[in-house]
């Protein structure tokens, strides 16, 4: 297994751990019997982002890899194959740890050349799944970049945060700290189909309203907005009102893309939920990896015009791709 590559996220960041500091498997009990932990001591956690990347931040944090969520559209899902692990089940429930990265970060952070920019959690696999609940890394991490003077973000699909809320209101006493929560959907049985290990949505509501009555900078990231499965104009409100009626911004939204290993395991699964709408899927997404420019700004259009909704203002647009 090709442990060396297992956060070369961006290319040319040297090897992190190698197979000799792999500490073992540890197989958990009850809530988390179906997960297999893999330990590993991390040489770096910092990750620069690359120079040449759209995103609005310098570095990321990424405490965990694999992740139990199980979303079936995971962009991350072939960071796995780096491991010599599978995209598929093996991205669900053999989930990586740092175990060392709370103590490798307070290192890296007191280091003269660290000029407090922008880390962001999230990047790639949730700081927030269900391993937090055992290992803390993810509240640990927080302190650290709190004492340092670091500016921070996550992302996440958990209510967990809620845990964390002594920790994250003291840290955005010292430094700039947003929680973001990705919801593409508040539709059960969607849900249900596409993230049978995410917390439910509503739960990432209430998460969304906790943190705005802390005080702390929270909204939503709608995305992926599904094809077929979650783009309709009411489900899209459904979600814009709830956010923004629990105190948190609307973000952004994302139409679904698929590359690589996570198209073949999105289209493997949508086989067998809805025939019918996989062999449109296929004839849609036909040499590309995602839908064209057209349907990517109804998404971001759309989005917009129930945020304005939600303010007073009202639309007649309604629709959706396969609609």
């Amino acid at each position: 297994m090709r442990w060396a590559l297992a956060d070369d996220e961006h290319g040319g960041q040297p090897a992190l751990f190698g197979v000799e500091e792999l500490l073992g498997p540890q197989r958990s009990t009850g809530r988390l019997s179906e997960l297999e932990f893999l330990p590993v001591t991390a040489k770096t956690v910092l990750n620069r982002v690359g120079r040449n990347s759209p995103m609005p931040f310098g570095w990321t944090i990424n405490a965990y890899r694999g992740c139990s969520h199980a979303c079936t559209y995971c962009f991350a899902r072939p960071s796995h194959e780096y491991l010599g692990l599978s995209a598929g089940e093996d991205f669900d429930r053999k989930i990586v740890v740092k175990v060392n990265a709370i103590e490798r970060l307070r290192v890296e952070l007191s280091r003269p050349s660290w000029r407090r920019e922008h880390v962001a959690m999230g990047t790639n696999t949730d700081p927030y799944q269900r391993a937090e609940g055992k290992y803390r890394l993810t509240r640990g991490i927080i302190g650290e970049l709190s004492r340092s003077g670091t500016p921070f973000s996550i992302l996440t699909k958990s209510a967990l945060p809620m845990r964390d809320l002594d920790v994250l209101t003291a840290a955005a006493e010292q430094v700039e700290v947003s929680v973001t929560f990705s919801i593409g959907t508040l539709d059960v049985q969607v849900w249900r189909a596409t993230e049978p290990g995410a917390p439910h949505p509503a739960r990432r509501i209430d998460a969304i309203r906790a943190m705005a009555q802390a005080g702390i900078r929270t909204g939503a990231l709608i995305a992926p907005v599904l094809p077929g499965l979650s783009d309709r104009r009411e489900q899209l409100r459904d979600v814009v009102e709830a956010v923004t009626g629990a105190g948190g911004a609307v973000v952004g939204s994302r139409a679904l893309y698929l590359q690589g290993a996570t198209r073949e395991h999105f289209l493997g699964w949508l086989a067998q939920h809805d025939p019918a709408l996989h062999a449109r899927y296929r004839e849609a997404f036909a040499g590309r990896s995602e839908l064209g420019p057209d349907y990517q700004r109804w998404v971001s259009d759309t989005v917009a015009e129930e945020v304005r909704r939600a303010g007073g203002r009202r639309s007649n647009r309604t629709g959706g791709l396969f609609a």
